[in-house]
């Protein structure tokens, strides 16, 4: 496969369905500069007496998460979204997210977002948008034919 240009992957935010019903996407991407993967690891090195002496790695945890810089557009949908549960905590801040990958693969699953940032920076600059959003457990990853 050819190099891909970043910004033909695609994220998707939209608020925690009920009723079983299908979540309503809304494209985070408008004035978005920049996604950096965030991904954080937790393992242990231990080793053992029927080993060789050198310790082996075990991944523990994984907490799969993006965070994106850009400048707050109050009319976008999906940053306005982000806007609206920023003073939340707990359940108030529980989205569905969803990756889309330059080849068409789809990372979906509940997740939280962290740090929402909507205002600030230099008096003659437009305002920040930032924020953090990770998957709450292992996405579910569809695969394109």
């Amino acid at each position: 496969m050819t190099r891909q240009k970043n910004a033909l992957t695609g994220y998707f935010v939209a608020s925690m369905p009920s009723n079983g019903e299908e979540p309503e996407y809304m494209q985070l991407a408008k004035w978005i500069s920049s996604v950096t993967d965030d991904t954080d690891e937790t393992s242990e090195a231990t080793g053992y007496y029927d080993g060789d002496g050198n310790p082996t790695t075990d991944v523990t945890a994984r907490l799969e998460q993006y965070s994106f810089e850009g400048m707050f557009d109050k009319d976008d949908p999906a940053m306005a979204f982000i806007n609206s549960i920023k003073r939340e905590v707990g359940e108030g801040r529980k989205i569905m997210f969803k990756k889309v990958d330059s080849d068409g693969t789809e990372i979906e699953g509940p997740a939280t977002v962290t740090v929402p940032i909507t205002s600030g920076g230099e008096a003659t600059e437009f305002a920040t948008f930032s924020c953090t959003i990770g998957f709450d457990r292992k996405p579910t990853i569809t695969a394109t034919p």
